[in-house]
């Protein structure tokens, strides 16, 4: 694989604190794994990716304060995920928006940087394919997206891909990423108890390697 190159594409990052967390039974944002909360853990895994800003999209900001983010809520309620990327798009200062679910623990910043790197003129969404399927809270968007996004919300179709085939997107694939992500752990997340054992013993075996 080719060394990735530093995008100069202008970017924010939003990270996505929304669900109600039913199957974990707890705020998972805040679930210990491996002494960090999740979501502080995806806040550093991705610090410094030359992004112009980071900011949390939230609907309990009094929760989030203590990490020192500008939080914004939901600008249309209960939309699920895809009202999350649509107020972090409208909220953005950049023009381009990396999108990530807060229970990622395992974001990569090498894939991530790969993805920014892949932003072009002429691509309204870069995201990778598990199986074929987009992880969409992983993933790039244009501003390009807003239209598209309001009018699926309004009618209520909540599927965030639903609109992907009216958007010039970008597919990166298991052969695109494997080198840096070979075991594709970058799009785990943590949504049960069970799933937050098998992210802690993965940390432990990766400790243990060391």
């Amino acid at each position: 694989m080719k060394p990735v190159k530093e995008s100069i594409v202008e970017f924010s990052l939003a990270i996505i604190a929304g669900g109600q967390s039913r199957r974990m039974g707890r705020d998972k944002a805040f679930v210990d794994l491996g002494g960090i909360p999740l979501i502080e853990r995806v806040i550093q895994r991705s610090a410094s990716l030359g992004q112009a800003e980071i900011i949390l999209i939230t609907n309990k900001p009094a929760d989030y304060a203590h990490l020192g983010l500008p939080m914004f809520r939901d600008a249309l309620p209960d939309k699920g995920s895809l009202g999350g990327i649509y107020t972090a798009l409208m909220r953005a200062a950049s023009e381009c928006v990396l999108v990530l679910a807060c229970d990622m623990p395992f974001v990569n910043a090498d894939l991530l940087r790969f993805m920014i790197a892949r932003l072009d003129a002429d691509t309204d969404i870069v995201v990778p394919r598990v199986d074929g399927y987009p992880q969409a809270l992983h993933a790039i968007y244009r501003k390009t997206c807003i239209p598209p996004i309001r009018a699926q919300l309004e009618a209520n179709r909540l599927k965030i891909i639903r609109f992907y085939d009216q958007m010039r997107v970008r597919y990166l694939d298991e052969a695109d990423y494997a080198e840096l992500d070979p075991a594709g752990r970058s799009f785990a997340n943590l949504n049960t108890p069970a799933e937050l054992e098998q992210a802690r013993q993965l940390l432990k075996a990766d400790a243990d390697a060391n």
